[in-house]
């Protein structure tokens, strides 16, 4: 992908961030009571609830390691435009949907869009960024996307959530940003200085490679833990507070605006920790706090403490979304960067991974045993991110993991970030 000027890189991101902020709003406003609509409407089980809705990232998990690879290829643009215009669509059929299988269908096309789109507008974001500036980048987007879904169920109460209309109008938003994006974004692709092989390497040979480098293959492993753990932490904590916990419904929308208002406070505070002590640590410490706050939930017996342990598990969030996205762009390159973030959106089968098992262990074991479950696996994540980081890079590479000076990507940056923990 070929690198953008100043004003265009500027304008790229900016629109990229704000967009987020926007399609954040509009999925906040049609999805965020999706497990309840399923169990109170259609009258489905935990673990029917989970094996619905994890069903779509479990496909896209499947599809997108293609679709980054695809975008070194052909272009950000044409993707990006692809994904959101698909996104809408499943937005508007759920909102259309009278049966169970209809409403499975549009989920799976919105969820399969969304997984899609989420690594390439991050490798596109990485294109125009230089970066020194990628951390404080990623931050913000990270920030108005949780912003937006904190004023996004407000929107959708407010128009009427058991109507069609907010899911007819986050589809409507999705085709917007979709037309921005194609009207802003460069269409022409071109090559990076000094063409190389790794430009040349046909798109499953640079998948290929990037699937090789095992540091990669630790972050999806230990990515994939951390997703169930956090992903779709909504729907699991709904479903136990619901049916568990007296006004429990009105004790998640406390936690949800808990949730969104410590993002929002703790995004700015995170980015200097993680750039004081290194992405890695800063990923341990994240998986700690998320430990410490599902152990918490298990034990908590009124919504005071419920509460104080969501601001626990929020400061672990803010802390390794960034910080995974920074260790996974320093061990790519400008050629193999949408496949790096293909293939390490494989973690989002994660988001199929939590609402299963964490609904299994619901119906069978009660709370404590689904919230002991998620706490093993924050544990086990931060394992794998220090594995993966303090493994060497590929001694030798086919055609993505090595770049036009014919070092293997990210191996400088690797070196200079050598201990375990930095």
């Amino acid at each position: 992908m070929r690198a953008f000027g100043d004003k265009t890189g500027q304008a790229i991101v900016l629109l990229l961030i704000a967009g987020s902020g926007m399609v954040a709003i509009a999925r906040g406003m049609s999805l965020t009571f999706l497990a309840i609509r399923l169990q109170g409407d259609f009258g489905l089980s935990p673990a029917w609830i989970g094996v619905l809705i994890g069903t779509g990232p479990l496909l896209g998990a499947a599809i997108s390691p293609f679709a980054g690879t695809i975008s070194d290829r052909i272009g950000r643009r044409v993707v990006l435009v692809t994904a959101l215009l698909f996104a809408g669509l499943g937005l508007v059929g759920l909102g259309l949907a009278q049966s169970v299988a209809a409403f499975a269908l549009a989920h799976i096309v919105s969820s399969v869009s969304a997984a899609v789109y989420e690594p390439v507008s991050r490798a596109l974001m990485s294109d125009a960024a230089p970066e020194k500036l990628r951390l404080k980048m990623f931050s913000w987007r990270y920030l108005v996307i949780n912003a937006g879904w904190a004023v996004g169920p407000m929107i959708g109460l407010a128009i009427g959530a058991n109507s069609p209309l907010p899911f007819v109008i986050a589809g409507m938003v999705h085709f917007v940003f979709a037309a921005a994006i194609f009207a802003v974004v460069p269409a022409a692709l071109a090559e990076p200085a000094g063409q190389g092989n790794v430009q040349q390497a046909p798109g499953l040979r640079r998948l290929g490679a990037a699937l090789r480098d095992r540091r990669l293959l630790f972050y999806v492993g230990g990515g994939t833990l951390l997703m169930a753990v956090y992903g779709q932490w909504s729907v699991t904590l709904s479903q136990y507070l619901t049916t568990n916990v007296a006004d429990g419904m009105k004790i998640f929308a406390w936690l949800v605006t808990t949730n969104a208002a410590v993002v929002v406070l703790a995004t700015a505070p995170a980015r200097m920790v993680i750039e004081r002590i290194g992405p890695l640590r800063a990923m341990v410490l994240g998986c700690l706090l998320f430990l410490g706050g599902e152990l918490g939930f298990a034990v908590s017996t009124d919504a005071a403490m419920l509460i104080g342990f969501m601001v626990l598990f929020t400061i672990g969030e803010v802390l390794v979304v960034p910080a995974e996205y920074v260790l996974v762009d320093r061990i790519s390159n400008d050629g193999n960067r949408g496949a790096y973030f293909g293939a390490h959106s494989l973690s989002s089968v994660g988001n199929f991974i939590g609402p299963l098992f964490g609904g299994l262990a619901l119906g069978a074991f009660g709370g404590q045993g689904m919230f002991m479950l998620f706490a093993m696996l924050a544990a086990g994540s931060a394992v794998l991110f220090a594995i993966g980081h303090a493994a060497p890079p590929p001694a030798t590479s086919d055609g993505a993991a090595i770049d036009a000076t014919g070092e293997i990507a990210g191996e400088a940056l690797h070196r200079s970030h050598r201990p375990a923990f930095a």
